[in-house]
């Protein structure tokens, strides 16, 4: 095992020494990645915003992945399986490749045990790492399906890649392989995306679901509904979760805050849908900007979406 070059995070905090019954919190069930730990849920921090930089964002999610623990480490547990830490990917001197490849490497071991790998960021950029590492572990003839919750769809051309490129890259690397591209992302805004983007959307045949379109109990069913017919045709899924995708309200630490955003129940109902197919094979929540968060409020939403995929995760499938 080679964990990512980054000293441990110090597990600690609340502990209910009175209380009668059972009261433990997250800080008392996570283990640093040991030799032997297999099974359960492995964190994997993706400390990068170089993605986010390249993008003309507002840099900052680098921090993201600390925050985030701190949100969860007094989370009361219920029903978690084992919980492991595998440390967190750096960006060294600019080199987003790097880091992408490191984090493809360590998702790929952690799927090797039989881990769930729950990746936290950093920028969105991180998806093409964690897809990578996907792939790397899934047999060819497994059909891979991408769901992200975000209000982007994250198809830009650029020169190199950044945090709007992972979900073309995505596509590129299954058009080589001549494999197919199953996307489906759930909160795009008609606001924050150019029309050359939704042309690429439908062009590579993937299906979106508007946010202004998932305000409601009837455009949600619809979404579910659309979402239970993907799930029933693939052999495994990768979520990704934009914290973007949430109202601004809810989510102001972000590269970009959506003013409407897709309601945090909405979200969660999609969430609950995929880990209850039984076919997660990785998931991650991205963009968590701590400079620009406010009382901590964007890191306890993706707390309670870390520790949500946590309890509803089971063992993923080769």
């Amino acid at each position: 095992m080679t964990p990512p070059p980054t000293d441990p995070y110090p597990w600690q905090g609340r502990i209910d020494v009175e209380e009668i019954g059972p009261s433990t919190r997250w800080h008392q069930r996570v283990q640093a990645l040991h030799p032997g730990a297999r099974g359960g849920v492995t964190l994997i921090g993706f400390a990068v915003d170089e993605g986010v930089r390249r993008n003309g964002g507002r840099v900052g999610a680098a921090q993201g992945p600390r925050a985030l623990r701190d949100a969860l480490t007094n989370i009361p547990t219920f029903g978690e399986p084992e919980l492991f830490d595998a440390g967190d990917v750096e960006c060294r001197d600019g080199d987003l490749e790097v880091a992408q490849a490191t984090l493809a490497s360590v998702v790929a071991e952690v799927l090797q045990r039989q881990s769930l790998p729950l990746v936290f960021g950093g920028g969105h950029e991180m998806a093409w790492g964690t897809f990578q590492g996907i792939v790397r572990e899934l047999p060819r003839h497994k059909r891979l399906l991408v769901v992200n919750l975000d209000a982007h769809f994250d198809l830009r051309v650029a020169r190199v890649g950044n945090s709007g490129t992972p979900l073309r890259q995505m596509h590129q690397w299954c058009e080589a392989q001549a494999l197919p591209f199953n996307y489906r992302v759930f909160g795009v805004s008609r606001f924050a995306n150019t029309q050359a983007l939704f042309d690429r959307a439908q062009a590579i045949g993937a299906r979106y679901w508007l946010d202004e379109d998932l305000q409601d109990t009837a455009g949600l069913q619809a979404a579910q509904q659309a979402l239970a017919a993907d799930l029933d045709a693939c052999d495994a899924v990768y979520l990704t979760v934009c914290l973007d995708v949430l109202p601004a309200s809810l989510a102001p630490g972000v590269s970009g805050p959506a003013p409407l955003g897709v309601p945090l129940h909405q979200v969660e109902t999609l969430m609950d849908q995929v880990l209850a197919s039984g076919r997660l094979i990785a998931a991650d929540i991205a963009e968590l900007n701590p400079s620009k968060d406010r009382d901590d409020l964007t890191a306890r939403v993706a707390a309670r979406l870390a520790a949500r995929i946590a309890r509803g995760a089971r063992s993923p499938q080769g």
